[in-house]
């Protein structure tokens, strides 16, 4: 075990220590226990290395945004060790990593396991929603449901003892960190990059998986050349654990498979090197789906000799209102008012929200002031939900409204809490 900086991870090694280094990388919520049933068969082989994402087990609590910068740290990690080239298998967020990984560091990695993985997982509004429930109402409704998500039914009665340590395991969870992780899942897609994935590929997904299933296993399987899947039935999300002597055999024989023994002269051992690939038809890259069929309706960037801001101006729209609201304003565009969305995209979001000066929470707090004194009271709601989704806590939201009742007056201010209130209780209370 490893007391880490900011920059790197916690981890732990098992197994021979002149062995291959095989990766295991968890998903969100859980721990490197995640895979405790693997560790004996795999450190026959292999050096295991084990990692806990940032809060996760007792890791120290520095969020990390994106997957991206996961990897960062997983890589920083791996230079103090001296470790340059390994099999990674990584389970939900931890797939997502060794994707990313994959795809940035292609040379680094001999092999590659997918377990419970996507492309994409979910929406970002889903991720970003399930930020604002932690954020309100801490960690503990998210663990309570977690077994729901995590294993089917029949497992979770029959293992009683292993649905509560699941329990206890996000329960113990950095709130912060969980929120960053989610906020990182809200804005992994990499559904037009998977062709780019040139490492032999394991894709393995739980039967019963009702997170990231069949359909997204079989995206995966299509978009990377050289991928096989694999199907265990009876299991559900959490997979190595509800099914480890199936997950431990499809992983020894993937990396078995992927790996080559060949001799070292110099130290007399044999030592374990990526195969040659195997000659496969490349299958054509998933394509996003397309967001909304919009009416085109042309608006002629100012000649500034600046970027166009409308781009940026689309993404901070997205990541602050959500994916739902923008493309049911960007749908009902027509004629008469697609100009004016092209011009609240490129000018408030891409000129006014995307400048560096104020943090989204700032402009959260000043965009509601302004709302209520306005008397703009559709707008504050989809502006509250923004608030939530930028980090404002709902005490925080009403010491902005407090605020307002001094200077935009008390009947301003007594609308506003009631648009407020409805919002926050919708947003904040979760679902069973």
């Amino acid at each position: 075990m490893s007391e880490t900086p900011m920059s790197t991870l916690q981890y732990r090694f098992d197994g021979p220590e002149d062995a291959p280094v095989l990766i295991l990388g968890p998903s969100l919520g859980t721990t490197w226990h995640m895979w405790d049933r693997q560790v004996p068969e795999l450190t026959q082989q292999w050096r295991v290395f084990r990692f806990d994402l940032p809060g996760h087990g007792g890791a120290p609590a520095y969020p990390a945004g994106s997957v991206a910068e996961l990897a960062d740290r997983l890589l920083a990690t791996l230079e103090g060790l001296g470790v340059q080239r390994f099999g990674y298998a990584g389970c939900a967020l931890g797939g997502a990593l060794g994707i990313e990984l994959a795809l940035r560091h292609p040379e680094r990695i001999a092999s590659l396991a997918l377990i419970a993985a996507s492309p994409r997982f979910g929406t970002a509004d889903e991720f970003r929603q399930r930020g604002v429930i932690v954020r309100t109402n801490g960690l503990d409704p998210i663990a309570r449901t977690s077994p729901d998500r995590w294993f089917t039914t029949g497992f979770a009665a029959a293992q009683p003892a292993i649905t509560e340590w699941a329990v206890q395991m996000v329960r113990t969870t950095d709130p912060g960190c969980y929120i960053a992780a989610c906020e990182a899942l809200a804005s992994f897609d990499v559904r037009p990059q998977l062709a780019g994935v040139s490492v032999p590929t394991l894709v393995l997904v739980g039967s019963d998986d009702q997170v990231t299933g069949p359909a997204e296993a079989r995206t995966l399987v299509a978009g990377i050349p050289d991928a096989r899947l694999a199907v265990v039935p009876g299991a559900s999300h959490l997979v190595p654990v509800e099914q480890p002597a199936a997950v431990t055999d499809l992983l020894v024989r993937h990396f078995t498979t992927a790996w080559q023994p060949a001799y070292n002269s110099t130290t007399g051992q044999m030592a374990i090197v990526a195969a040659p690939a195997k000659p496969v038809l490349a299958a054509a890259p998933a394509q996003p789906a397309p967001i909304a069929e919009i009416a085109p309706a042309v608006v002629q960037p100012p000649v500034t000799g600046r970027p166009d801001p409308y781009d940026a101006g689309t993404k901070v729209r997205r990541e602050v209102l959500g994916d739902a609201h923008v493309d049911r304003a960007l749908a009902q565009a027509e004629e008469f008012s697609g100009d004016f969305q092209e011009f609240i995209t490129r000018y408030a979001w891409g000129e006014i929200w995307d400048r560096p000066g104020l943090d989204r929470r700032s402009r959260s707090c000043v965009t509601l002031a302004t709302l209520v004194a306005g008397g703009h009271l559709d707008e504050l709601a989809f502006h509250t939900r923004a608030a939530l989704r930028n980090g404002l806590t709902p005490d925080e939201i009403k010491e902005v409204l407090l605020q307002t009742a001094v200077y935009c007056g008390v009947p301003a201010a007594n609308s506003a809490f009631k648009v407020a209130q409805q919002v926050i209780r919708e947003e904040t209370t979760p679902t069973e």
